[in-house]
């Protein structure tokens, strides 16, 4: 029977561990409030930023999973779960004379700085300029340096239910289209993350690095089409220079996501048009 361990069993981490559970796998997720996990997750309570909470861990754990989430996107936030979360953790495990097979790290595609739609993969430059690729690097050097085998999984951005704020902003006519070169967007449905996350997590011998994302880097502006036109609403209106458009520290990159489907994984939701559509209520064709 294997024993796994979610730290910071949130969105995408509440997923994997249903997912876990229902296959016969002892999950515990580890939550400042886990009174609200699923009742075939194993509450534990404890706090990253706080090591003396994390004295306790459950013995014998074969499998490790770091999926938090900051509650503020500030630069302290980041320190603060990312980086010192993740080595409390590693401190944790060691200090108990832990010996997990892997640990895995969810990481994100904001380390990856490209601004001209370049193509990136697990091999592309990491060079972050804004402090969330920045803390993320970080913490991936933590665990690549720590005590255990590990694997870092690098996340578009996740979107899935409970997570319709685009959807909203679009119905309220909040939305705008930039003239121009597509702005590449990088997404990956919640459940496609905790899928990747299982896959990797049976596979002999995964690797140390791969890319989560969909297979279709998408320009911003043609997923806000698709969905004002799913919603039956006209299209957003088009913003000309040198009107201002709000942009996000997120670069304009295109990622592959071709290492994670070699490796064996198929996507449910290959592309934000199955994604959105099934959110919505379609077929997203």
């Amino acid at each position: 029977m294997t024993h796994v361990l979610i730290a910071g069993c949130g969105y995408v981490g509440t997923a994997l561990g249903v997912r876990l559970a229902a296959e016969g796998h002892v999950v515990w997720g580890l939550q400042r409030h886990p009174e609200v996990l699923p009742p075939n997750i194993r509450p534990l309570e404890a706090d990253l930023t706080a090591p003396e909470t994390l004295r306790g861990l459950p013995p014998g754990l074969h499998f490790v999973f770091f999926t938090a989430a900051p509650s503020g996107f500030d630069e302290g936030e980041y320190q603060a779960i990312y980086v010192d979360g993740l080595r409390h953790l590693l401190d944790a495990l060691q200090a108990q004379r832990q010996q997990p097979r892997r640990v895995f790290f969810t990481s994100s595609t904001a380390v990856y700085a490209q601004t001209e739609g370049d193509w990136v993969d697990e091999e592309s430059p990491t060079e972050p300029v804004h402090f969330s690729g920045i803390r993320m690097l970080e913490a991936e050097r933590v665990l690549r340096h720590g005590s255990f085998p590990a694997t870092v999984l690098r996340l578009g951005g996740v979107y899935g239910p409970g997570r319709e704020r685009l959807i909203e902003r679009v119905r309220q006519g909040n939305v705008v289209c930039a003239e121009g070169p597509p702005v590449y967007t990088n997404r990956i449905h919640r459940d496609d993350c905790a899928g990747a996350l299982q896959h990797l997590m049976i596979l002999p011998q995964p690797d140390q690095l791969y890319i989560g994302v969909d297979h279709e880097p998408a320009g911003e502006s043609e997923v806000l089409r698709w969905l004002a036109t799913e919603l039956g609403l006209p299209p957003p209106r088009v913003v000309r220079s040198p009107d201002p458009v709000p942009r996000r520290p997120r670069g304009n990159k295109r990622c592959r996501n071709t290492k994670l489907v070699d490796s064996g994984y198929v996507f449910r939701y290959p592309t934000f048009r199955e994604g959105y559509g099934e959110m919505l209520g379609g077929t997203g064709a």
